[in-house]
């Protein structure tokens, strides 16, 4: 099987999870952000950008009998200040990977998002059919990605599947420029330095550990079944609530300092993640105190 993106955080970890169930992976990855390193050492490595033209010859090469699509441009900020690199990644990069992977005849599942693609103001936690209103360029690249992984799978009858996750943490996160809360604060607080709270603290996502999102993209290659699913836990976290857990599991006591969203933020997200757990027998088992408190050790420890 092959997964795009591979050598990132939540795709060096779908790769593990493949490796370890006995698969032949080759990863696919311009490094751009991801780290060789990350790379499982059973797995094969291509350095390719999936916008480049060489990503049809190294899948008829490999011939993958799956593809695991994480390649991508994750940033809502770059989204907003650069929304035409945004979408040539994002949209051209995932129609290029649809058609790599249909020539080879292998279904694709794909790492969408929830809270950006469903926007403010939706119920919480949100169900796959509520209408989707992206906030943010990121937002609107993700779900035009996601109308071309489920048109190809119904033009061409493969079951492609569509993971819209929740906000993903966990080892190998980066704490370095734009990522995940959970990276930053963890960084922040073992170098000693005062966390940055957005909105006061306010803001709540549905904190899913990667180890879950890698589980789950095994459940979507195993159930051999179309469909766009959520991967969350089902409960909001606020940030305030985030910075005092790894506050406790460091040790520390550090004021944050505050400051405003940035466009394209969201107030609130948490997914309804009830359809992946009837149909492909997946649900969340890490909770959200458990999950930070052993990313912070990891951080602290520098393991791989």
């Amino acid at each position: 099987m092959l997964v795009t993106g591979g050598a990132g955080f939540v795709g060096s970890h779908v790769a593990d999870a493949f490796v370890a169930r006995g698969d032949q992976v080759l990863v696919v990855d311009d490094l751009s952000t991801g780290h060789e390193d990350n790379v499982p050492e059973r797995a094969e490595l291509e350095r390719v950008d999936i916008v480049d033209t060489a990503l049809a010859g190294v899948f008829s090469s490999f011939s993958p009998k799956l593809v695991c699509h994480l390649a991508a441009q994750a940033s809502v900020t770059v989204s907003v200040d650069r929304p035409e690199h945004d979408l040539d990644v994002n949209v051209r990069g995932t129609f290029n990977v649809c058609e790599a992977a249909r020539h080879s005849g292998a279904p694709v599942v794909f790492a969408s998002t929830g809270g950006a693609v469903y926007g403010e103001g939706a119920p919480l936690p949100t169900p796959e059919d509520h209408p989707p209103q992206p906030l943010s360029p990121y937002g609107a690249s993700k779900l035009a990605a996601e109308a071309y992984v489920s048109t190809w799978g119904r033009l061409y009858g493969a079951p492609n599947v569509v993971l819209r996750l929740g906000n993903v943490y966990g080892p190998r996160q980066s704490p370095h420029g734009e990522a995940g809360v959970v990276a930053i604060f963890s960084g922040r607080l073992l170098a000693g330095e005062a966390p940055e709270l957005r909105g006061g603290g306010a803001p709540t996502r549905d904190y899913v550990h990667v180890h879950d999102v890698a589980r789950a993209f095994v459940a979507a290659a195993e159930g051999r079944r179309a469909g766009t699913y959520n991967v969350g836990t089902g409960k909001e976290t606020s940030t305030a609530r985030v910075l005092e857990l790894l506050q406790r599991a460091a040790a520390a006591e550090l004021e944050p300092r505050h400051a405003e969203l940035r466009s394209g933020e969201l107030a609130a997200s948490a997914l309804d993640s009830s359809r992946i757990e009837q149909e492909l027998g997946w649900r969340a088992t890490i909770d959200v105190e458990q999950g930070l408190a052993q990313t912070l050790d990891w951080y602290r420890h520098g393991r791989r």
